[in-house]
């Protein structure tokens, strides 16, 4: 543990392409059946984040994902093109656009989560819950940093 006070150099390049790693396969597990609804990673993330956060604001949404009103347009229309999700005008705010995942939404949320789950759960599943909660709690200080 003392030698985790002394990170070289080396060591964070290799955390940093570690990180890169997992998150490459675990964003790239989804990807067949993203292409079978001619959606990508961008359409991806937004499903993921409407679908754990439902009702999300459009602008709530683009805070979380921290990209161009542009970028988030393309999507949310490809979207609903595709009729997976639900845009709703705000009932105090009739300004505010509401996203919710459909039913077709949400069997596609699920069907990716299926495939991510097994890769994450494997992970794990043979770590204590201590080192569960610390590696959540390192993710959060970087996202947080």
């Amino acid at each position: 543990m003392s030698d985790l006070l002394y990170l070289k150099d080396d060591q964070i390049k290799d955390l940093i392409e570690e990180i890169f790693y997992a998150y490459r396969e675990t964003y790239s597990d989804p990807s067949k059946i993203l292409k079978k609804y001619s959606l990508g990673s961008a359409h991806h993330r937004a499903i993921h984040l409407i679908e754990r956060h439902e009702g999300i604001t459009i602008t709530g949404l683009l805070n979380k994902l921290k990209i161009t009103k542009q970028s988030l347009n393309r999507v949310i229309q490809d979207l609903s093109k595709n009729k997976t999700i639900i845009i709703k005008k705000g009932e105090v705010d009739s300004r505010q656009r509401h996203i919710f995942l459909n039913d077709k939404g949400k069997k596609l949320f699920y069907e990716i989560f299926l495939q991510q789950k097994k890769r994450i759960y494997n992970a794990l599943k043979g770590s204590d819950s201590d080192s569960v909660i610390k590696f959540k709690n390192v993710l959060n200080k970087i996202i947080n940093e």
